[in-house]
């Protein structure tokens, strides 16, 4: 174990950065955890080089930096922390159970996790829509996550499409699509969808 001590609240950043596999903003770090990762502890973190945290607008931006994944991975054999309580002193069990799966199968604790798909759309949708509400060709989704297979996107799209704030559409003007737009179409119902749109939250 490295020498350095972390608190309760800088080793939960690490893992849960680690297994959602993706930056995080303060407010997914609360939604998903119910903390934030700010002031002191965000700075130590930072310093030790485990968490690079860029700031864009009011926000702070977290992602976990190599030697963070080599913390984590460090964290599985780490001893139980004094006054853990209930729930602290699950996760140390579940995480040396982890640590004994790793170990028998020479797996990683980094191969087990990968972005959730669905993030990774809608992070796509605002990267390529100019406004929230505008449409977005599937063509041009699929093009950009080139490497996501299609029947997982597909699953993914499917998966979204039950949210009332997401839409598959078909396009009205029929004549306007391009063969790659309609081999990128999702069957939906019966009929085929070319555009997604993900409206504004609130």
């Amino acid at each position: 174990m490295p020498e350095e001590r972390l608190t309760t609240r800088e080793r939960a950043a690490l893992l849960v950065l680690m297994a959602e596999a993706r930056e995080l903003t303060n407010a997914e770090l609360r939604e998903l955890a119910g903390f934030t990762l700010d002031g002191a502890h965000r700075r130590r973190l930072n310093d030790l080089g485990l968490v690079v945290s860029t700031r864009t607008g009011r926000a702070y931006v977290h992602d976990l930096t190599d030697e963070g994944a080599v913390r984590c991975q460090a964290e599985l054999s780490a001893p139980r922390p004094p006054r853990a309580g209930y729930a602290g002193g699950a996760l140390h069990v579940l995480l040396a159970g982890l640590r004994r799966h790793l170990e028998s199968t020479g797996g990683t604790l980094g191969g087990l996790f990968t972005p959730d798909l669905g993030h990774r759309v809608e992070t796509a949708y605002r990267a390529l829509a100019p406004r929230s509400g505008d449409s977005v060709p599937l063509r041009a989704l699929r093009e950009h996550l080139d490497d996501v297979s299609a029947d997982r996107l597909d699953r993914a799209l499917t998966a979204l499409a039950d949210r009332p704030d997401v839409h598959l559409r078909s396009e009205a003007d029929q004549k306007s699509l391009t063969d790659a737009d309609r081999r990128a179409a999702l069957v939906l119902g019966g009929s085929p969808r070319h555009t997604l749109v993900i409206e504004a939250a609130g």
